[in-house]
């Protein structure tokens, strides 16, 4: 086992990810985070809304991410589960002044329409993704299914890039990181814990730039490209810490990554 922890021992490892766990999985951690934007609603279903579409356009600088996603809320007028189902096409069309880098306002009202596809057949967002992890017990085959369903409605081509496709080796770190905040729970309140029908074991890790610098620093991935064989790569590395949650230490790496604590 050792020989991937790189200079560091089993031990000497995992006290420093628990140390880094504890430091950044903290409620101070949500402000300045896309979290704080489904955290800004009670509802369930508007935290599914808000968060997907808060994770879709996470990239680059958080600050412009968060605002950009609060943005977003206000243009669905702070109600995103009502505007979801409820939009008229000429409501929609109050979106199309909307960017985010390359996400602009067909990509949103795209997404509003995708979604509310999930809604009317499943139920809601949260029902999909439990139902189908639970008729075929792999998180993998459902992000497949997840990609395909959403874009099952009229759709402009554009919008499709928004989404990654596992099917072609994409790291789907922003779907990875979704549902780490819908399903992961414990008592420190930054993730939601909505989804309790896919256990938090099942989760993979999202990797960005950060998570994967620092993951490799540490001798935790040894994969170059950060496709998904990385992400499984990663995720079994941080399973021999904690098999039950393997996806908590994302604090760890990604919280040190952002900090500039210290080189690695």
């Amino acid at each position: 086992m050792a020989e991937f922890y790189s200079d560091m021992g089993y031990e000497q490892l995992r006290e420093l990810l628990e140390e880094l766990h504890d430091r950044f999985n903290r409620e101070e951690f949500i402000e300045a985070d896309p979290i704080s934007v489904p955290h800004s609603f009670s509802r369930k279903e508007d935290r599914e809304i808000a968060g997907l579409l808060a994770s879709t356009i996470a990239w680059g600088n958080r600050k412009a991410i968060v605002s950009s996603a609060h943005r977003m809320m206000r243009y669905m007028d702070n109600a995103p589960y009502d505007f979801v189902v409820n939009s008229s096409e000429g409501e929609l069309d109050t979106l199309s002044s909307y960017v985010h880098r390359t996400f602009n306002g067909e990509d949103f009202k795209d997404f509003v329409r995708g979604m509310r596809h999930i809604i009317n057949k499943w139920g809601s967002i949260g029902d999909f993704f439990e139902c189908r992890y639970q008729t075929t017990g792999d998180l993998r085959r459902v992000l497949s299914e997840f990609r395909r369903e959403f874009h099952a409605v009229e759709h402009n081509p554009h919008s499709e890039k928004h989404i990654s496709s596992i099917d072609k080796g994409a790291a789907c770190k922003r779907l990875c990181m979704y549902l780490r905040w819908m399903v992961r729970e414990d008592d420190r309140g930054v993730d939601f814990g909505l989804w309790r029908r896919i256990p938090m074991s099942a989760l993979y890790m999202p990797l960005d730039v950060h998570t994967g610098r620092v993951g490799r620093s540490l001798g935790l991935l040894s994969r170059k490209h950060s496709d998904w064989r990385a992400v499984e790569e990663l995720t079994e590395s941080l399973r021999a810490f904690d098999g039950d949650d393997p996806v908590r230490y994302d604090y760890s790496l990604f919280g040190v990554g952002i900090s500039g604590m210290f080189d690695l």
